[in-house]
């Protein structure tokens, strides 16, 4: 049963580009695979997410969203993986976004793992997601499995932008026992992040929400004084610094049965004072995810 439960971990934990973390998104462990290299697995799931995070941070307006995803990975270590997400406020798409993505992860030690991967996201034109100014995203990590889970991620985000950011992470799984005499699993898994990096992504996305709500009549903004194209420039600030950007604390309570899994998530961020999505702000997300491996 153990097998199977790590690879639905790491699954869920591959298929997510930058909205989880992020993420944020959000990260489960990659310990021990060796057991679910001996075959190839298919893995499809469904999220639920109250708001979109990008790495603890968040756009201006609300933004819950349903998702669909899948990862294929084979017994040497190359993955693929596929996710269309729907805003739930979004009554004019079906699909508001749509990423895919090719990674390889290998076991570097007993208990060090790495892995590389590049993802896509395809964002129609005037979309709300803060992050949507860099829809290429290539990353690598470095996890060590011990007593806790202890790792390190970095990814580069480019596109009509280029940022850096860095994530130091650990977390513990705790085993809450079982319901049917060992046919399942109850675990919780308390994680801390801290994540910094550069935020050239937010000069774009102040620029372009200044643009929806003009379409909308929504002008004048908050923060923007005036009309017309010289008040996106002033209200925008352009962060070549790398910064350090938020503090989450992500507490995911699962159910595992042999082939499945049911999770429900609850993530805690707070800002750096030079993040520019709300400094020192306080940031909650909740998600409900499930997901079957073949």
């Amino acid at each position: 049963m153990s097998k199977y439960i790590m690879t639905l971990m790491l699954a869920w934990f591959f298929s997510r580009p930058a909205f989880a973390q992020t993420d944020t998104t959000t990260v489960h462990s990659a310990a021990d695979t060796t057991a679910e290299r001996s075959k190839t697995t298919l893995t499809i799931g469904a999220t639920y997410v109250s708001d979109a995070s990008y790495y603890g941070q968040k756009a201006a307006e609300r933004m819950p969203y349903v998702a669909a995803s899948a990862a294929l990975r084979f017994p040497f270590g190359l993955y693929f993986t596929g996710t269309g997400y729907r805003l739930l406020n979004d009554s004019g798409r079906i699909v508001s976004a749509s990423a895919a993505g090719v990674g390889f992860e290998w076991k570097m030690g007993k208990k060090l793992t790495a892995d590389l991967s590049y993802s896509h996201t395809f964002y129609p034109a005037n979309s709300p997601f803060l992050q949507a100014a860099n829809p290429d995203n290539a990353s690598a990590s470095l996890k060590y499995a011990y007593w806790m889970t202890t790792g390190i991620n970095a990814d580069y985000h480019f596109g009509k932008q280029q940022d850096v950011f860095v994530t130091l992470s650990t977390e513990k799984q705790i085993s809450l026992g079982s319901i049917f005499k060992g046919k399942d699993l109850v675990t919780l898994t308390p994680q801390l992040e801290v994540t910094g990096g550069t935020q050239r992504f937010y000069q774009t996305y102040t620029r372009e929400k200044f643009l929806r709500d003009s379409l909308l009549g929504m002008l004048p903004l908050p923060g923007l004084p005036g009309q017309g194209s010289s008040s996106t420039e002033t209200g925008t600030t352009s962060s070549t610094q790398f910064n350090l950007l938020s503090y989450n604390l992500r507490v995911p309570l699962a159910y595992h049965r042999a082939h499945y899994m049911l999770e429900a998530a609850y993530q805690l961020s707070l800002l750096g004072q030079k993040a520019e999505t709300g400094a020192g702000n306080l940031n909650s997300f909740f998600n409900v995810s499930f997901y079957y491996q073949f």
